[in-house]
């Protein structure tokens, strides 16, 4: 009798346990990619290490989906996913940025240009975990800082090392900054403007075709320019109703 008991026990504890797991093995997917990135850019493999940081964000995407779908979401799962994203979206740019365009150039400055990107990336992830605020991202959020900083990799962008720290620093800069920054997370099907759908799935198809592996760096560029001249892409993509609703609970917060 114990032993069937136990053996219920076990297979009520399963399901929870899996559902708790699971997300964490989706944010190790993560994680990994962040590392194979540094193994590679270490050993001057460039643009294999900035796809890795592209392919990071598939696993850093799914996790929170996974988690929710499963009702599986814990403050551990939020904390080992901001430590997998300071490695992927962090430690592997700036490492890279650093082998590719200072190494041997700027010297010890571009070594703290690189410190101060993964500086900004971790002070981002620590205050997305303390401070929630509805609505728009607070300051660049640091996936899009990592495949902006990788996109130079792709494009194969050369520029002087002087202006690529620039935009380093700059980049680092929007992400601890308060500059509102679209967030996509809650387009929904009903929300969503079809016509502009459309359109932005149109900009983005010309852009590879036209620009080729050059296209990650057109894209995201738009994007950090969006936050200074105050454009939200996400409230542009949600059709008129969905907007005003938004409008009116922001308003009476």
């Amino acid at each position: 009798m114990k032993f069937l008991k136990g053996r219920r026990r076990w297979r009520r504890r399963k399901p929870l346990e899996f559902r708790q797991i699971a997300p964490n093995m989706v944010t190790s997917g993560n994680l990994l990619c962040g590392l194979f990135s540094l193994m590679l850019a270490v050993e001057g493999r460039f643009v294999p290490a900035a796809w890795l940081i592209f392919f990071a964000t598939i696993f850093d995407g799914l996790d929170g989906k996974v988690a929710r779908s499963l009702g599986g979401g814990t403050q551990f799962g939020l904390e080992f996913d901001s430590l997998a994203d300071l490695v992927s979206f962090g430690i592997a740019p700036g490492m890279l940025f650093y082998l590719v365009s200072f190494r041997g150039v700027l010297g010890i400055l571009g070594a703290a240009v690189s410190c101060f990107f993964v500086l900004c990336v971790a002070l981002r992830l620590a205050r997305f975990n303390v401070v929630h605020i509805p609505g728009p991202f607070q300051g660049l959020p640091s996936p899009a800082g990592g495949l902006f900083a990788a996109s130079f990799v792709l494009a194969d962008a050369v520029l002087h090392p002087a202006a690529m720290a620039v935009v380093l620093a700059f980049t680092g800069f929007l992400m601890v900054s308060s500059i509102p920054y679209a967030n996509l997370k809650k387009l929904t099907r009903r929300s969503a403007d079809k016509k502009h759908c459309l359109a932005l799935f149109l900009l983005v198809s010309l852009s590879f075709c036209l620009l080729g592996t050059a296209a990650p760096l057109f894209l995201f560029a738009l994007y950090i320019l969006s936050g200074p001249i105050r454009f939200d892409w996400g409230q542009w993509l949600l059709i008129p109703e969905a907007r005003n609703s938004q409008e009116a609970v922001s308003k009476t917060r």
